[in-house]
């Protein structure tokens, strides 16, 4: 009986004081049992606190060492570390104060398996899209995930499985040890909850303060997004901002309009596009000096692609944000018009945005069709689709509005515009001239909010399970040429009997990862055309799904010179981004792909191919001008003659005059890239700056004043700040409210 007691008073959590009231045996007795249950107390109490305040930190730090994009010992590191052990703290706090035992160890086991659960997913997605998520955004995305895509979802959880044991250890070790670590007999002061809490607040006020420490606490308030803030600031302090941010909103900025202070260098504008040159037509990739046209006679006098809007009366009654969209906006240079406006007045329009397209699936045997269009044409030899963060709908918004994609809000800025005015998508300024417009897609019809963004861009729109109907629809990826084959034929012949041009739009889908022969039936579709290349399965499976986008211009091709069209039809093809699902897990085959040795924060990862193609141009027409998705809605604007203002889209024409290398001007041509971590990275006529060194290549022979790079820097944050305010305000409706 004396030892079962024995062993039970050692194992109980007891303090010292109880020790003195409960013991009563003799006095020699009484101090060496005393001293070992104090022993005991104290280890039990260091092991405590070292469970609770290391936890969260662990999970921090581990999410930090497996991220190749960011840096693991900055100012990122305390302020994770020190709101992880906060919050540590406040778990153990709150079980110490729900009087059963039992109920207290489950909430902090589900806490712990929560935590576990986010950092796993948050990984997941950073593995696979390069990108942190919002938790509010992945949840939403969850069902069309499972439903749409589980197989790579499956197969990106395979490749990070490894992840989950250590993601989830706090929580197993608690279950192993919770009689140790929330005993069941205790007495609340035992746990001193005073000081707990003391604690809590002195730990959770220091990430706070160093959260306001640095030259990046906009993203803590105004820029906040989860794929900004969880490098700078950790999870935890991210979770608890979006909990904060959704109960009581975001702060927001009152924009004050700072004009760019630039030191301009004195030379002239050079030409955007070399006039159509006498070429064979088999080569047309080479670089060619946009500044090597030759210049005609007399110039003729163009106008500018602007609209007669006040906004000396907008100013004048305007205030706050408005005020300062009104002055940033009035302030805008508009660009040229120039020889080709209006050159495309009145044909029809096919643009595609390819799902996952890169230059390296462009091949003169293997893809005859996709080589043609790239090379006659307009061809565009310094074109970019950067990564915006979003994944496949801030491809397709920066290529179908124009205007740069953002976080509002902790969503896209493709799903707040869906109620929002966008008088400037092309759906709505063809739609106006009386062409039919719509839009496809051959995947689930809702997926990313399609069936509310699109319309709300002017698109009479249809995917699977609104009106597309496609005859296999077996594995994802689904073919574009069957969705080719269900629309096409039917506007053609629409065409040609009412003669009423059309603008069709297609995402596509054939080319979605996963990449491999078993996992894609694009890819095993295809497997024949590519068994002679020498490459990893993975890019082999690669390039065999993108081939289905060949067949699909082929037949579009095809269709359009049957009906003798060719002539009075554009093809514009992008893509979303680049295959990011290469580069995920150790091995980059995008590298293997490409032949680069290159990554993800290098702004070289992004360049692509823009085709712009029309059966009457005979001879290419070589564009050098950096430009991305974000030029393409201007630059057709332009072509097709279309009534736009240059000034209110973040984009440019791309074959307008640009501002001579060095100069800083407000319509001069300039690629913009997302910030990943490290802030926004840039190109332009003068050379290359990559936000991930802090350093900017000059272009051979050109000279730029010590000013550039910080007024450039400026620039482009407007550019930023201002796509963001133009789409949450509903700009466009405030300036046309007849829209």
């Amino acid at each position: 009986m004396d030892t079962q007691m024995e062993r039970k008073n050692l194992t109980e959590d007891t303090s010292p004081r109880e020790e003195e009231r409960t013991c009563t045996p003799k006095h020699g007795k009484w101090l060496s049992e005393k001293a070992a249950r104090r022993m005991e107390w104290r280890r039990r109490m260091r092991v405590r606190i070292l469970f609770y305040t290391l936890s969260l930190p662990f999970m921090e730090c581990l999410l930090r060492l497996v991220d190749k994009n960011t840096t693991f010992l900055d100012l990122g590191l305390p302020r994770s570390l020190f709101a992880g052990a906060a919050v540590g703290l406040l778990l153990w706090l709150i079980g110490t104060l729900i009087p059963r035992k039992g109920i207290s160890r489950a909430v902090i086991a589900v806490v712990l398996f929560f935590f576990g659960a986010v950092f796993i997913a948050e990984r997941c997605c950073r593995a696979f899209f390069g990108v942190y998520y919002q938790l509010s955004y992945m949840t939403s995305m969850t069902g069309q995930v499972a439903g749409n895509f589980m197989g790579t979802a499956l197969s990106v959880i395979g490749k990070n499985l490894w992840f989950f044991p250590l993601a989830l250890a706090p929580f197993i070790l608690f279950l192993i040890f919770r009689r140790t670590l929330m005993p069941r007999y205790r007495q609340l002061r035992s746990a001193h909850p005073e000081l707990l809490a003391a604690a809590f607040v002195a730990l959770q006020l220091i990430a706070v303060l160093l959260c306001h420490v640095g030259d990046d606490t906009n993203y803590y308030t105004v820029d906040y997004s989860a794929n900004s803030t969880i490098p700078r600031f950790g999870l935890v302090n991210t979770l608890r901002l979006e909990v904060q941010y959704g109960i009581f909103g975001k702060p927001e900025e009152e924009l004050v309009f700072e004009p760019i202070e630039t030191d301009p260098v004195e030379t002239e504008a050079s030409t955007a596009a070399t006039d159509p040159e006498e070429t064979d037509g088999t080569d047309a990739t080479e670089q060619t000096d946009a500044t090597d046209t030759t210049e005609p006679a007399t110039e003729p006098d163009y106008g500018y692609n602007v609209m007669d809007i006040d906004f000396d009366s907008l100013i004048a009654s305007d205030t706050g944000s408005l005020l300062a969209l009104d002055q940033y906006f009035s302030s805008q240079e508009p660009t040229r018009q120039n020889a080709y406006t209006g050159i495309f007045e009145g044909k029809n329009l096919i643009f595609l945005t390819a799902e996952s397209f890169s230059t390296a699936v462009i091949d003169e045997e293997r893809t005859p069709i996709l080589y043609q269009l790239a090379n006659s044409g307009f061809v565009f030899t310094n074109y970019y689709q950067p990564n915006w963060t979003q994944s496949t709908t801030g491809g397709e918004f920066a290529a179908m509005t124009g205007i740069i994609p953002t976080w509002i809000d902790g969503q896209t800025a493709f799903s707040v515009s869906a109620t929002k005015a966008m008088p400037f998508a092309l759906g709505w300024q063809f739609r106006s001239l009386d062409y039919t417009v719509t839009a496809y897609h051959n995947n689930t019809y809702t997926y990313y909010g399609r069936s509310k963004t699109h319309p709300n861009l002017g698109y009479d729109y249809y995917g699977l399970g609104n009106g597309l109907e496609l005859e296999t629809t077996g594995i994802l990826p689904y073919s574009d040429l069957e969705m080719m084959q269900a629309t096409l034929d039917d506007q053609i012949q629409n065409y040609l009997d009412t003669g009423t041009p059309f603008h069709t739009y297609y995402m596509t889908v054939s080319g979605h990862c996963e990449y491999g022969f078993s996992s894609n039936d694009m890819s095993e579709k295809n497997r024949d055309v590519v068994a002679d290349l020498d490459a990893s399965e993975t890019v082999l499976a690669y390039l065999a799904c993108q081939q289905e986008l060949e067949y699909a211009l082929e037949y579009v091709m095809d269709a359009l010179e049957a009906a003798g069209i060719a002539d009075d039809t554009v093809i514009v093809l992008t893509t979303d981004h680049y295959p990011y699902a290469m580069s995920e897990g150790s091995v980059d085959y995008y590298n293997e792909l490409t032949g680069n040795d290159d990554n993800e924060n290098l702004t070289s990862r992004y360049r692509n191919t823009l085709i712009l193609w029309c059966g009457e141009i005979e001879e290419p027409i070589v564009v050098d001008t950096p430009c991305s998705a974000i030029d393409i809605v201007p630059t057709l604007s332009n072509l097709f003659g279309l009534e736009y203002d240059s000034r209110l889209l973040s984009g440019r024409d791309i074959l307008a005059p640009d501002v001579g290398a060095g100069e800083v001007a407000s319509n001069m041509h300039v690629v913009v890239f997302a910030d990943t971590g490290y802030g926004n990275s840039w190109i332009t006529a003068a050379g290359t700056y990559e936000a991930s060194t802090g350093v900017f290549t000059p272009n051979a022979g050109v000279e730029v004043s010590d000013s550039y790079v910080t007024s450039m820097n400026k620039l482009v944050q407007d550019k930023f700040t201002y796509a963001k305010y133009l789409i949450s305000l509903d700009y466009y409706r405030h300036l046309f409210p007849d829209f």
